[in-house]
């Protein structure tokens, strides 16, 4: 009777057993502990640095990123609802206090409603 060949025998000390891990216990590892590949681009000529590109990439699940203390989607415009709100209200508040410090300027005339024409 021969041994499996899945397993390692007598006769091939060396062979690997099969690994338990599949695509989505290595995704699910990931993304629970989270990864960080680092890497730098530099291009230089005659000793002169010319471009350097510095890249930093973070894979993880956002909750494990909150943890680490990593929540810029929550404050790009770009990417929250939230977030293009509060910076609408506050590019708001900025210009009202602008028009403001004009309107009370003395050689500025007080800002009155708009008037519509009727047609």
């Amino acid at each position: 009777m021969t041994a499996p060949l899945d397993f390692p025998t007598a006769d091939d000390p060396y062979r690997h057993s099969p690994s338990t891990s599949n695509l989505a216990d290595i995704l699910e590892r990931i993304l629970d502990k989270g990864i960080v590949i680092a890497g730098d681009v530099k291009i230089d000529l005659l000793d002169i640095e010319l471009l350097t590109i510095r890249l930093r990439l973070f894979i993880s699940s956002v909750e494990t990123a909150k943890k680490a203390g990593i929540d810029w989607w929550e404050t790009d415009p770009a990417l929250s609802s939230r977030a293009a709100e509060r910076a609408l209200a506050q590019e708001n508040e900025e210009l009202r206090s602008r028009v403001a410090e004009l309107e009370d300027r003395e050689d500025v005339p007080a800002r009155s409603a708009p008037s519509r024409a009727r047609t």
